[in-house]
């Protein structure tokens, strides 16, 4: 029904292009509930995917009133937040437009959801009370039987599960809005090549040209800083946090070294702080350092840096895509946060800078990650009258994924990493539960962890695997070692049931004592 709704308002309004465009498939239907009186809730993976989506809708739903659409995230005020949550609940809000907390709002005469990019791993809280809101979303959806429309280029293959299962359909956008053509995608094998600050000689004069004719570039690296690590040249020491087990990143600019697991600061020394010497090296780029280097090789060009960084200070973020959209920064560089859900008609030339990262990471997630993350950057190239190039540099050119990314595009990407979790007993094919534990003492967390893993064999709890206990990936974090251990079932009914056991269980064992620990059902993140 709200398929056929939808088709019948593009008939009737004569909106061409709706099936090419991903955002006028929401408004498509969010005026189809609006008309029958219903609210609406449209979930969106980041803050700064806010302000545009607002503008639309403020304008697209003008009639309804000043008040009809409302803003909820964490960068808001209590106050505002309170506000926006009154608005909803008495119905005078009739559009919601948040992160992942916004799914909690109240909305009497809720009669559609919207997820926008349903894959992204921003909808999972990783701290205190977990949930994911995606299927927070679907559940409470359910429960009010109520449409939920999930939006995205490179859905996830636990929502490509249910729709091989037949409990989603699926709707397919098989053009792009504007008759734009999807950008080639180039595999640039950086082997053997020396790299000046990052860049290959070739793909250095791949940007001169999309400059020089008139195109504006997007470079992604997913790391911000000057460089990850600070090394001595002479010993081989590396700068590390006191708090964590992770090498701090070097913050040049500041002339700070920063720890991005705590947020633990301190001055960049002058010497080793092993042996002394002042032979430091910076190994490694950053987007800070990618921006220097760049302002460099092309200083009669207007750069804009997008990161976490550069966005701290209010209206930052808004200053800089304005810049961006209008055509005045013909060189963007920045993080995920530049590479989600921005439409920018000028971009010809889209570079992933280091794709191999995510090849090689220990969370099996980590490659699914990457090649949305590649097709999301991609999807920005081209999306007006001029063709687009995407350029992912690369020392893996081989690797079967971004073969198979090259020859036959995400979908085919999707069926070989179905193919691989389903050989591994792995998601969407199991179900898994995470047991975190940290202690100041190793030893304590990792003996609760062992008196868990004990519990359940004691059980006799055939149906569930138990891996672990083990050190969790960044093992030392703001001085408490973190241990974890994972269960696997093949169903969720034994799954529920052993922790809930343990639940009761734990309560009088003593190796609880000065531990602290979590559960995360369904964990997105293995560190």
């Amino acid at each position: 029904q709200a398929e056929d709704g939808i088709r019948d308002l593009v008939r009737s309004r004569g909106l061409g292009d709706v099936y090419k465009r991903q955002t006028e498939v929401y408004l498509a239907a969010m005026t189809a509930a609006l008309l029958r009186g219903a609210q609406v809730l449209v979930l969106v993976p980041e803050i700064a995917l806010t302000p545009q989506l607002v503008g639309r809708f403020a304008a697209r739903f003008k009639p309804l009133g000043e008040a009809a659409v409302v803003v909820l995230h964490s960068a808001m005020t209590a106050r505002a937040r309170e506000l926006a949550w009154q608005a909803a609940q008495s119905g005078r809000a009739r559009v919601v437009l948040g992160t992942r907390s916004a799914v909690l709002t109240p909305m009497p005469q809720l009669g559609l959801i919207v997820v926008d990019e349903e894959h992204d791993p921003s909808y999972k809280q990783q701290e205190g009370w977990r949930y994911h809101a995606r299927d927070v979303a679907l559940v409470r959806a359910q429960q009010r039987g109520v449409p939920v429309v999930l939006g995205s280029a490179t859905p996830s293959l636990e929502s490509l599960a249910q729709v091989a299962q037949g409990r989603y359909q699926r709707l397919r956008l098989t053009e792009r809005a504007g008759g734009a053509r999807m950008p080639p995608i180039e595999l640039l094998d950086v082997r053997k090549r020396p790299l000046q600050d990052g860049f290959s000689a070739p793909l250095l004069a791949k940007m001169s040209t999309h400059l020089v004719a008139g195109g504006q570039l997007l470079l992604f690296l997913n790391r911000r800083g000057f460089a990850p690590a600070l090394e001595c040249h002479t010993c081989g020491h590396v700068e590390s946090c006191h708090q964590c087990s992770a090498p701090m990143t070097v913050h040049r600019g500041r002339g700070r070294l920063v720890c991005h697991h705590c947020g633990a600061e301190r001055a960049v020394p002058r010497g080793c702080s092993a042996c002394g010497s002042s032979d430091l090296a910076m190994p490694g780029q950053g987007t800070e350092r990618i921006e220097l280097a760049l302002r460099g090789l092309f200083p009669e060009f207007v750069l804009e840096r997008i990161d976490r960084d550069t966005t701290r200070r209010k209206g930052a973020l808004e200053d800089k895509l304005a810049r961006a959209h209008s055509g005045e920064a013909r060189i963007l560089l920045g993080t995920q946060m530049l590479a989600k859900g921005h439409d920018f008609p000028g971009v010809t030339l889209a570079v992933i800078l280091d794709a191999d990262s995510g090849l090689m990471s220990s969370d099996f997630r980590a490659p699914e990650r990457l090649l949305q993350l590649i097709v999301q950057v991609a999807g920005r190239a081209g999306r007006a009258e001029r063709p687009g190039e995407v350029v992912i540099q690369t020392h893996q050119p081989e690797h079967p994924l971004l073969q198979a990314l090259l020859h036959g595009g995400f979908e085919r990407c999707a069926e070989l990493l179905m193919r691989e979790r389903e050989l591994a007993h792995l998601p969407p094919f199991a179900h898994l539960a995470l047991l975190r534990a940290e202690a100041k003492d190793a030893a304590k967390a990792q003996a609760f962890l062992a008196r868990c893993a004990a519990f359940f064999k004691d059980e006799s709890m055939e149906a569930l695997q138990v891996w672990g206990p083990a050190p969790a990936p960044l093992e030392r974090r703001a001085g408490r070692f973190r241990f974890q251990l994972l269960l696997v079932s093949a169903q969720r009914a034994p799954l529920h049931r052993a922790v809930q056991q343990l639940g009761s269980a734990q309560q009088a064992w003593p190796e609880r004592r000065g531990v602290k620990w979590s559960l995360d059902i369904d964990p997105q993140e293995m560190g």
